[in-house]
């Protein structure tokens, strides 16, 4: 599936490719790129199912987690706080962080790398928890749930509002609007975590990413 947007470079340069699944973290890569106004095409990949496929997206990453893009060059990135750093510096036109020396910058890469590095793994054991623990994993599978919780409430009391880092719109927004559609789900937010529920709701009318949201929420 190809996403048109303005590209970055002449027409005849190769594009971005994104190796994502709908609903998933790559929502969150393919959000960074539109913003950026970075044209790219998508691969739609459902990495829980054995077959060519998954191992093609495992000869790129090993570990066959998505998103995964393959650069114009040929080289590969995951994670999608890389990503957004690397799109940052491409295009910092973007806003996709405040630039060097705002203060407000080392706020937002601290809680970029506490959503990716803190909340992400609650998903990654809590999804599969038979996967890792056996037998335990229904316990496994709440206990995560519940930190999670814990850890968005963290997130809401950092959150400054109307934007995450206040007046100033940046990725941070994009992953809590991704995200809140994600166990515990948005009527969760609406009750305990105000401040993100206003920001994942006034995300989710942004005409830049309308068609990127419907592609891949159902209103959850």
């Amino acid at each position: 599936m190809a996403h048109e947007e303005t590209t970055l470079g002449s027409a005849a340069e190769p594009r971005w490719r994104v190796i994502g699944c709908r609903g998933c973290g790559s929502v969150i890569a393919e959000a960074a790129l539109v913003l950026a106004g970075i044209a790219y095409d998508r691969e739609e990949v459902d990495y829980t199912k054995p077959g060519p496929a998954l191992e093609a997206l495992r000869a790129l990453n090993p570990l066959g987690q998505l998103p995964t893009l393959v650069m114009p060059d040929g080289a590969v990135m995951t994670e999608t706080a890389a990503i957004a750093l690397h799109v940052d510096e491409l295009v910092p036109a973007a806003g996709l962080l405040p630039p060097p020396r705002d203060p407000s910058r080392r706020e937002a890469l601290r809680w970029l790398i506490f959503l990716v590095g803190a909340v992400y793994p609650t998903f990654t054991y809590g999804d599969e928890p038979e996967k890792w623990v056996g037998e335990a994993g229904p316990a496994l599978r709440e206990s995560t749930h519940a930190h999670r919780q814990a850890l968005w409430q963290q997130v809401e009391a950092a959150a400054k509002g109307p934007w995450f880092l206040g007046a100033r719109f940046s990725i941070l927004d994009v992953y809590v609007c991704a995200m809140t559609h994600w166990r515990p789900r948005r009527a969760w937010f609406a009750a305990h975590c105000p401040k993100l529920f206003a920001i994942a709701t006034t995300l989710d009318d942004d005409p830049r990413l309308f068609a990127l949201w419907a592609a891949n929420f159902d209103g959850s």
